[in-house]
């Protein structure tokens, strides 16, 4: 099925003179849309941060390279195993770890990361230590990749408009309240942790199948922070707000590649900007809506009619 969507890409791009410069930032895009739509659950909708998505990223690349190359498993079996074992670790952590209460769970979160990191590093056999994993072969075609990031995103707006995601609304909005009505904070908040965490797998097993090597350094500690950052920027409580930050995220440094090395610190500079001038992101706390900004545009061109005449 995969060799089929790769027929299917080489042909469009064929067809639209698509280079593979364009492709590979695509294919980016749609990668970072998957792993900033599940933090956007975890952090925008429940209010909760975490420094561990990169180390759920990694424990899906590396899943699905390894199943892959060592046990010649189809790519889409072997992606699916991927995200639900990174699910399956966040379940364990967050029923351990989501009791904790202020910064403590966030704190956790960073050590679990900067673990996954140390420990992919430290078993050799098993993943290639520092030097890596080659050989993975190349899945994660532009048009696949778009595929995953629409139905990623449909998952994430079902998941969010359904009675789900209106509770854990609630418990963003006042956990005391929630749990008075009848809301089990701790399970939904678990639900959360554990949902953010298999888009970060999904997108992990992507982005091993597009660079075909992975290294634990492209999971390291920046790369969480990269993730929060961008949910933070393109607007808490909003998945529309979520794709944008992650589009202008990965294609900005596109833009400016000359002030790469300074990526972090234009991060940075950009949050307390937009603290500063737009607490809620970009594109806080409201989706996107095509009838609204009709209704805007017409609103425009009627207020400058009457003042012409």
């Amino acid at each position: 099925m995969i060799e089929v969507f790769n027929s299917i890409n080489n042909a469009v791009c064929g067809f639209l003179h698509i280079n593979p410069y364009i492709q590979g930032v695509v294919v980016l895009v749609c990668i970072n849309v998957i792993a900033i739509l599940g933090m956007a659950v975890l952090t925008g909708f429940t209010r909760l941060f975490s420094f561990g998505n990169a180390g759920f990223m990694a424990i899906g690349a590396y899943c699905a390279a390894i199943l892959i190359v060592r046990h010649n498993f189809n790519f889409l079996i072997a992606m699916v195993i991927g995200a639900a074992l990174a699910g399956f670790v966040a379940f364990l952590l967050g029923s351990l770890t989501l009791k904790l209460k202020g910064d403590y769970f966030l704190i956790t979160c960073l050590g679990f990361g900067e673990c996954v990191r140390v420990l992919l590093n430290y078993f050799k056999k098993f993943s290639g230590g520092s030097a890596g994993f080659p050989g993975i072969p190349s899945y994660s075609s532009m048009l696949f990749s778009v595929i995953c990031a629409i139905l990623a995103f449909f998952i994430a707006w079902r998941f969010i408009h359904s009675k789900y995601g209106r509770n854990l609304t609630s418990i963003r909005e006042n956990e005391v309240a929630a749990e008075a009505v009848g809301i089990n904070a701790f399970r939904y908040k678990r639900l959360s942790f554990t949902f953010s965490a298999v888009y970060a797998g999904w997108a992990g097993a992507l982005y091993a199948g597009y660079m075909m090597y992975v290294v634990p350094t492209n999971f390291a500690l920046n790369k969480s922070i990269e993730l929060i950052t961008t949910t933070v920027i393109g607007g808490l409580g909003s998945l529309t707000g979520s794709v944008l930050g992650a589009l202008l995220v990965t294609l900005l440094p596109e833009v400016f590649r000359s002030l790469s090395n300074y990526r972090m610190l234009i991060y940075g500079f950009a949050v307390v900007l937009i603290i500063m001038f737009r607490p809620n992101g970009l594109y806080g706390y409201k989706e996107f809506s095509l009838k609204r900004l009709i209704n805007r545009l017409k609103g425009g061109k009627a207020k400058t009619g009457k003042e012409a005449a």
